[in-house]
């Protein structure tokens, strides 16, 4: 009914679905808002067992070695020296194919890095866009629904992905990027990876940055387009699963370059938008890729389940020296993914070997499902503060205070904030023959929908570009 109301599954009315409740309009979020709370937690509880999202993976060991000091910028010990290696394990996948579905299809590209450090595992969980659909976490569980399947056709829906994004122009830039040659990669060796998020870093003097992690392909992009995809898919949905594992095994082992962007405190409270929004980039030429280290991954695993399957990246996993910002996705993520993990893989899903850490743990999480191991050393010591000896906090660990301002409100994320100049600067940068196919791929992703949903994505191309629009409309004609 049009004039149904929205409420909670308590039946509170809901006043505003689009905008989380955040202290000033860069945020933080506040923990209170527990219609964010509910709507993460309940997407983690809809399916089961595959993950909801990035169900569909790929992944191999490998090492990270050093190759430039970027101690100035952060105190993390597996940067500590130039030639430093640290183990890894890298999991690539699709975004919002199943288990079975195929691999060489029009999606985002999950890159997922876990790093065994010597102060614990560190993650980086991201794609191989610099940038997402959204920018308010309020808007994830929305935006997945429409990538997955309709509750009566039991079919993906056009209808419901265009309706969406046609409502929401912070989509645009990453839709420009998805439906470009690069929405296809022929295989995973193949692509850029991003930590996407900004994050901090933090040095031995207690000074923050903000940086944005880079993971630049050494074997450069390759990709197919519609038609060459259609024919690998004819004739194996594992093309990607078979590229990575062959090359591995034959010793072809794949690389990225390491980079870090570097923005200070006061360059991003003078910054002309907002440096922590996931659907724009930082500007190269004002902030310079900085080496850090190589990427390559040389092993196989031996057990694709326990260890590809069960492995749980979060960006919640961090080291000294690295730290999180007010990116206000990046902190839904924080709760939302071991919170998926504990629903998928158990409370304990941590001590798996896959994900266990290489160096000590001492903490005081106890019992519950899933308790395989001795996680109780001292019987005596089994809460905090004790007399016995137990595991003690850090201080030293301390980061430097992150100053808050801003009354506690919904913020409009899409009021005077501009959802096409970047989008424009991107599509700027093609051919001719690659908006001619960006056109056509974006035609024929729109099959089907109804004509009003349509021209109101139409007018947002518009906006980027009369010719971006026109192009579309001329393949949909045609």
């Amino acid at each position: 009914m049009s004039d149904s109301k929205l409420t909670t599954t308590a039946g509170n009315p809901i006043a505003d679905n689009q905008n989380s409740l955040t202290a000033g309009p860069r945020g933080p979020l506040a923990l209170q808002d527990y219609q964010l709370v509910e709507k993460l937690a309940h997407q983690n509880r809809e399916r089961i067992p595959e993950r909801v999202v990035h169900a569909k993976g790929w992944g191999a060991y490998g090492t990270l070695t050093v190759t430039h000091d970027i101690t100035s910028y952060t105190k993390a010990k597996l940067f500590s020296k130039v030639g430093k290696k640290t183990d890894l394990i890298l999991r690539f996948s699709t975004v919002a194919g199943e288990l079975g579905a195929a691999d060489a299809e029009r999606d985002v590209r999950g890159f997922a890095v876990k790093f065994y450090t010597q102060e614990g595992n560190w993650d980086i969980v991201g794609n191989n866009t610099p940038v997402f659909f959204i920018r308010d976490p309020y808007k994830f569980p929305d935006f997945i629904h429409t990538q997955k399947r309709h509750p009566k056709t039991n079919l993906r829906s056009p209808t419901a992905m265009w309706d969406y994004w046609s409502h929401s122009p912070e989509a645009l830039h990453q839709i420009t990027i998805l439906f470009s040659d690069r929405g296809i990669p022929t295989s995973v060796r193949h692509i850029n990876g991003y930590g996407s998020h900004t994050f901090s870093m933090i040095n031995d003097d207690n000074e923050r940055v903000w940086v944005k992690f880079h993971f630049k392909t050494q074997q450069g992009h390759k990709h197919w387009t519609n038609a060459e995809a259609e024919n690998v898919v004819g004739k194996t949905r594992e093309s990607t699963q078979e590229d990575l594992f062959n090359a591995i095994e034959k010793g072809n082992f794949p690389k990225w370059t390491f980079y870090i962007q570097v923005m200070t405190e006061s360059e991003a409270k003078n910054f002309n938008y907002d440096p922590f929004d996931l659907t724009k980039v930082w500007p190269h030429g004002q902030f310079p890729l900085i080496e850090a280290g190589i990427i390559e991954l040389n092993r196989n695993p031996e057990n694709y389940f326990s260890e590809i399957e069960q492995a749980a990246f979060s960006p919640s996993n961090i080291i000294p020296g690295i730290g999180f910002s007010p990116d206000k996705v990046l902190q839904a993520r924080i709760f939302s993914y071991p919170d998926a993990h504990r629903y998928r893989l158990g409370t304990h899903y941590e001590a798996l070997p896959v994900n266990k850490p290489r160096c000590p743990m001492q903490h005081y999480h106890k019992d519950g499902p899933m308790r395989f191991f001795d996680n109780c050393p001292n019987p005596e010591a089994y809460y905090e503060p004790n007399s016995f000896s137990g595991p003690k906090e850090d201080p030293s660990m301390k980061e430097p205070p992150l100053p808050v301002d801003g009354s506690l409100e919904r913020y409009d994320h899409r009021q005077d904030n501009d959802d096409y100049a970047q989008p424009r600067d991107l599509y700027n940068l093609f051919d001719e023959a690659q908006k001619a196919r960006l056109y056509s791929n974006i035609a024929a992703a729109m099959t089907g929908v109804p004509k009003a949903i349509l021209e109101r994505q139409l007018a947002h191309f518009d906006k980027i570009d009369k010719a971006y629009g026109d192009g579309i409309r001329a393949k949909l004609k045609g």
